[in-house]
């Protein structure tokens, strides 16, 4: 059985996000304690229903890194535990047949539809970020309208991956790179963007929300500048799928890649997608031929033809085990909607940013993530000397943030699965942990 046979559990519609807010559950200016806040945020949220379609773990008080690896779907765990009896043992082979060969692609339609604002035939699921990412790169810059271009804009806070994939392939290519250094809360704005574009630019990549502070560019803006100045752009969503709404299509992006182990709840390892907009899908030769992006692929041929159409993306086997969690999670979405889950997030976020200055920025923590929540994505980033050893001492007490260096934590708060209270509960740890660390800010 696929996912799509498989409708979640819960029966909630999606919540505009201007009636996400209990705001009347407090008089201005009335002190209310941590606990009551937070109770009284729970006790309002109109996705609280989903938190129980999600695996629980005994010993985690709050998980508080679902920006990295997101919860799995008690959907997906049943799935996982069928699968080798129900679908690899029993079908064997022929599961290819009925729905594993064509599954990196019907996957692909389904997120393009539920999270990317993207019509069929542009999205496929493949190999890791950083495999779809190299063949995106590649392609766009063989294409004609910018193949004559020598310069490729890219952030120089992004993501590691995306900076020493672009160092190789400008080696490679004789490519320059044109790097942009924003301040650690600021990031990159369409204004740092259009200061550095020329007739030079071949591609602009850059990440839509920023791994490590958490600010979210104006895509939309930046993709018309672009293209104004003749360019392509190649959007990393790692941060951004199944947290921010997008509309891809609407925006007129070009490229675009992103993972599914986070917001999406594909597991470890689980692979990434890549979105080519229609128009390029087979103007574009992707650099990694294999024999299932080919035209007939069964027909072992001596020589590689593309495949007409968004298959052509698809190099190797389809990691199928991989591949099955992610449609429960979609499902989930579907259900919640992307504009009701955008809405908690603001809330969780601001949540956070509330508590930390009350209990951490007295003792010295400094918050690197944008204080506008139209600037910023679903996680909250804080700083101190400190947070290493505050972090390996929080996992120990099952609270489970994320370590970024050189003293950051991030707060990744995955709207479906978390909890208001969990918030409360990890930002009064991480106080508990400074203060029996001796921190006094």
């Amino acid at each position: 059985m696929t996912s799509d046979q498989m409708p979640p559990t819960v029966d909630v519609t999606g919540t505009p996000a201007e009636t996400f807010a209990p705001a009347e559950t407090f008089a201005p200016g009335e002190p209310v304690d941590p606990a009551g806040r937070a109770a009284a945020l729970d006790a309002a949220d109109p996705l609280a229903a989903f938190r129980s379609e999600f695996v629980a773990s005994d010993d985690v008080v709050a998980y508080l890194d679902g920006n990295s690896l997101g919860r799995p779907t008690k959907a997906a765990a049943a799935h996982l535990a069928r699968f080798a009896a129900d679908e690899w043992g029993a079908r064997l082979i022929r599961g290819w047949d009925e729905s594993w060969y064509e599954l990196p692609l019907t996957l692909g339609d389904r997120i393009g539809q539920v999270v990317l604002g993207a019509a069929p035939g542009q999205t496929f699921v493949g190999e890791s970020t950083t495999v779809i990412l190299y063949k995106l790169v590649r392609a766009a810059l063989d294409l004609p309208a910018v193949a004559g271009r020598d310069e490729i804009v890219v952030d120089a806070g992004n993501f590691p991956t995306d900076r020493y994939l672009l160092e190789g392939i400008a080696a490679e290519r004789g490519k320059t790179l044109v790097w942009l250094d924003p301040a650690s809360v600021a990031g990159v704005g369409p204004d740092d963007v259009a200061a550095v574009l020329s007739d030079r630019t071949a591609l602009v990549l850059l990440s839509h929300v920023a791994y490590r502070s958490g600010y979210l560019t104006d895509a939309a803006e930046v993709t018309r500048l672009a293209h104004d100045a003749g360019a392509l752009v190649l959007w990393d969503l790692c941060h951004s799928a199944g947290s921010v709404p997008l509309a891809l299509d609407d925006w007129g992006v070009d490229l675009a890649a992103g993972c599914t182990y986070k917001y999406l709840g594909g597991g470890p390892g689980s692979p990434a997608f890549g979105y080519v907009r229609a128009d390029l899908v087979d103007r574009l030769r992707q650099p990694i031929q294999g024999w299932m992006g080919a035209d007939a692929p069964f027909e072992m041929g001596p020589s590689y033809t593309p495949h007409a159409g968004i298959r052509r993306f698809v190099s190797g086997t389809p990691m199928i085990t991989s591949m099955l969690a992610t449609g429960h999670m979609l499902d989930l979405v579907e259900a919640a909607g992307t504009e009701a889950i955008r809405a908690k997030s603001v809330l969780l976020t601001e949540h956070a940013l509330d508590l930390v200055d009350e209990l951490l920025v007295p003792r010295g923590v400094e918050v690197s993530t944008p204080r506008d929540a139209a600037r910023r994505g679903s996680h909250v980033t804080i700083d101190h000397p400190d947070f290493q050893a505050v972090v390996a001492e929080l996992w120990e007490r099952g609270v489970i943030p994320d370590f970024r260096r050189p003293h950051g934590i991030r707060l990744g708060l995955s709207p479906l699965s978390t909890s208001f209270d969990e918030v409360r509960l990890g930002v009064e740890a991480i106080r508990d942990a400074l203060v029996r660390g001796g921190s006094a800010g």
